[in-house]
């Protein structure tokens, strides 16, 4: 079968032939349908040997739907033939907070040589991917392959972010979401489908801009010398109570601080190798609230995919054939993708 895979630290994914797994024990093969393209794989392409866990060489791709094609002797769980969405971030599968579907915050992940599926571990940038257990799949439903993939993470992340915060975000209160990308859209969406709470965007493109109000902003301004002047005044002086951060730039961190009321809540989610002091006394809101958000629960998952198939979440996508994804890496690090590619084997 066909594979993108990082053959070599150092070097750009290549697409190779590789052999088809056979499930074993209590493993499951899925026939990949469709699998998102997502910058964390340019971070992934991008290390240095050493800079990651994960041991070369392995197939890319962490958010991948298909069907199931086989069962292992041992499994459980789906039949033959149900469209599933795959829960990305493996972790040891023993711990507490694994068995209750948290493997994002596995207890061992640091001593873990992965991150998840395509991260260290054959992903589903391929025509097949093999699954440790049932427990890591989710079902779809009648959701097209396309639209469910980028939810594993653009989805899942953007979900579990909004619910770490929601508490906060009741009547009368404003959101901003800085950068309107993959994650940013739907995070746009969730926080409207799930929040009453006002929503404003940032960007430094326009287009992106219009992806936002597309998704359901109440307004949007690009990133220059004036940003947070503009969003304070839309809040009437008083400032925004929650900053989602998709960049992560200090660019990004330092507007996020210099818009947020006292008691604000500033989500981190973009690898942008910004960095934010946080010294008391200080420069940063009294009663700040940072978190680092990874991926999500299993739990979670189902509900986005309750969510998109209910109609209030969609995907904006570039689909692109397996058999040129050297293309549409190369078009997502030059910016060039409105929303999210997806990888759709032949």
């Amino acid at each position: 079968m066909k594979a993108m895979r990082l053959t070599a630290w150092g070097g750009e994914p290549a697409l190779c032939e590789v052999e088809r797994p056979i499930p074993r024990e209590a493993e499951v093969l899925v026939r990949v349908e469709a699998a998102g393209l997502c910058h964390s794989d340019l971070h992934v392409v991008d290390a240095a040997a050493g800079e990651l866990p994960y041991r070369a060489p392995f197939t890319l791709g962490h958010e991948v739907a298909g069907h199931v094609a086989a069962l292992g002797p041992d499994a459980d769980g789906p039949a033959v033939g149900e469209r599933v969405a795959l829960y990305g971030p493996w972790g040891c599968g023993g711990c507490a907070r694994c068995a209750v579907g948290r493997d994002n915050y596995c207890d061992r992940r640091g001593d873990l040589d992965w991150h998840g599926v395509g991260l260290g571990r054959d992903g589903g940038m391929a025509e097949y991917v093999l699954v440790p257990s049932a427990r890591q799949l989710v079902p779809i439903g009648d959701l097209s392959a396309a639209q469910a993939a980028p939810l594993c993470d653009a989805g899942l992340t953007s979900y579990h972010t909004v619910a770490g915060m929601r508490h906060a975000l009741g009547e009368g209160t404003t959101a901003v979401v800085i950068g309107v990308g993959g994650l940013g859209h739907l995070a746009v969406q969730i926080l409207r489908a799930t929040t009453p709470s006002r929503v404003f965007a940032v960007d430094v493109r326009e287009e992106a801009l219009a992806l936002a109000e597309q998704s359901g902003a109440h307004g949007g301004t690009l990133m220059r010398s004036d940003t947070a002047r503009v969003l304070k005044a839309r809040t009437g002086g008083l400032g925004v109570d929650a900053v989602l951060d998709f960049v992560g730039t200090t660019a990004t961190l330092e507007l996020a601080t210099e818009v947020l009321r006292s008691g604000g809540e500033l989500a981190l989610v973009g690898s942008g190798g910004g960095q934010l002091t946080v010294r008391k006394p200080g420069f940063l809101p009294p009663g700040l609230r940072v978190s680092l958000p990874f991926w999500g629960t299993r739990p979670e998952l189902t509900e986005v995919i309750a969510l998109a198939r209910s109609g209030a979440l969609h995907v904006e996508t570039e689909q692109f054939p397996l058999s040129v994804a050297r293309e549409a890496f190369g078009r997502l690090r030059g910016g060039q993708v409105r929303g999210r590619p997806v990888l759709v084997p032949a």
